[in-house]
């Protein structure tokens, strides 16, 4: 099994939403470089904050962030 990878997991999600970096880092409240640097992978580390927040802009549990397999969209 593949380990987990924050940055495939916001590629996946984002891709699935249709939301550019852009336009998902605005819904997210997040500046778009920082957005942009956890997607790509250049930060070695997230804080759980920042991934609270990306799971409201989805409206996905926090555990859904980290399930194998993408949560349905609402």
């Amino acid at each position: 099994m593949k380990p987990f990878s924050v940055s495939e997991r916001l590629k996946a999600l984002r891709a699935a939403s249709g939301l550019t970096q852009e336009a998902f880092s605005e819904l997210a409240g997040m500046d778009y470089k920082t957005y942009q640097h956890i997607e790509a992978g250049r930060r070695p580390s997230v804080r759980l904050c920042t991934i609270e927040k990306i799971c409201a802009a989805y409206r996905i549990e926090l555990w859904q962030f980290f399930f194998p397999t993408l949560p349905d969209k609402k």
